[in-house]
């Protein structure tokens, strides 16, 4: 059994008011909805849980407390004639997104990241999310129209924009995490879900994950720069993620002099916060001493970027380490340039490096070390972007005559 009362929170803002809330309860668990209305203590009736007269805007307050009861009861009895029991977090939810809004719920989504610092994702996701909204030319959507149809034509839109397979298939999975997570809050029922089998299906596309070879990698190395140059310091960092088997942009530049120990590195990794322990090679030590006339005590960064910046501002972190990220990536393809090397050249292409050139030469096992995967089948879908020796042996057993 629910029952649904108005109520005055007893925390008031800063202009001495107090807040009106509803507060629903169901199996003796409350929530409660801020009805965004302030006023005087004075001015509110306890017994019956309405607006005194002697408030100027009374009867127009009270009819929206009347409105609000009658509204949150309807709903309350729509969502207990469903299948699933819904607890009065479900309830709150489906109440303040009375119009099953793709966008309310979004923006919790998106808040929730923001919560919890999940800044890398959040800087991915919002923008796919405004895009959608960009698409549909408006601030409120129904979950229940976004339909099979209306997601190839948000399909087709990404197309002409020029964005890759790769790309739009991260801009549907955004969508429908969301509305999973809707259909769990009890915001939309299941039966509109638009995903699925016979529905709009979601497929990873085949990507050309393409290294460096051996020799393009000693013309990186080769290659004469001026020492202190632009050209020279993404040179240094780009290899120093390859010498450690293609540690990821954010791990390198947040690598410190104290994660140096005894001859390794040992570092927690920011995808997955694994800690990982790789034995220092003599070419990074190489790199490492350019640096170390900058060591301004034993915890500091041996890369420049995040330098000075405040190590508790998470947020700040990811900002400054994605805009570092583009940069490198300028120097790197003017790097390519120079050394005549007809190839991409990103941060991200020195992990691909490295597997691209340890090939068939190290043990899978090895590799998922190294490239620190969870699982063995990432590392086997991986490594198989690199491993051609099978294939061109059986072509040529078949036409080599």
């Amino acid at each position: 059994m629910s029952t649904i009362s108005a109520i005055l929170r007893k925390k008031a803002n800063k202009q001495g008011q107090y807040p009106i809330y509803l507060r629903i309860t169901k199996d003796r668990k409350s929530t409660f909805i801020n009805l965004e209305q302030y006023i005087n203590k004075s001015d509110w009736d306890e017994k019956t849980k309405r607006v005194r007269k002697s408030h100027p805007n009374s009867v127009r307050l009270n009819n929206l407390i009347n409105k609000k009861i009658s509204e949150a009861g309807a709903k309350i009895i729509d969502m207990d004639v469903g299948v699933q029991k819904q607890d009065v977090k479900a309830i709150r939810k489906k109440l303040i997104n009375a119009d099953n809004d793709f966008f309310t719920v979004a923006d919790n989504y998106l808040n929730n990241l923001e919560r919890l610092e999940k800044y890398t994702q959040l800087n991915s996701d919002k923008p796919r999310v405004n895009s959608f909204k960009s698409f549909l030319k408006c601030e409120k959507f129904p979950l229940e129209q976004i339909t099979v149809p209306l997601l190839k034509s948000f399909q087709t839109y990404l197309i002409e924009k020029k964005l890759s397979q790769r790309t739009i298939t991260n801009y549907l999975i955004i969508i429908r995490t969301i509305y999973n997570s809707a259909i769990r809050d009890g915001i939309v029922d299941a039966k509109h879900y638009p995903f699925g089998r016979n529905k709009m299906q979601i497929k990873f596309p085949e990507t050309q994950k393409v290294g460096l070879t051996e020799e393009e990698v000693k013309k990186m190395e080769n290659l004469e720069l001026e020492i202190g140059s632009q050209e020279w310091h993404a040179r240094n960092v780009w290899l120093f993620s390859f010498y450690l088997a293609g540690i990821r942009v954010a791990d390198v530049l947040k690598t410190k002099w104290s994660e140096i120990q005894d001859g390794r590195l040992q570092y927690r990794m920011n995808k997955n916060q694994k800690l990982v322990s790789l034995k220092i090679p003599d070419k990074i030590l190489v790199i490492l001493s350019y640096y170390e006339k900058d060591k301004a005590a034993p915890d500091d960064y041996i890369f420049p970027e995040l330098k000075g910046i405040d190590r508790e501002n998470k947020k700040a972190i990811v900002s400054t380490t994605s805009n570092a990220d583009k940069n490198l990536n300028k120097y790197l393809k003017r790097i390519a340039k120079l050394a005549g090397i007809n190839k991409k050249i990103t941060m991200h292409i020195s992990r691909h490096t490295f597997g691209n050139i340890s090939g068939d030469k190290i043990s899978i096992q090895m590799l998922q070390k190294l490239y620190r995967h969870s699982s063995i089948t990432t590392t086997v879908n991986y490594q198989s972007n690199f491993i051609h020796k099978d294939v061109d042996d059986a072509l040529e057993n078949v036409i080599g005559f």
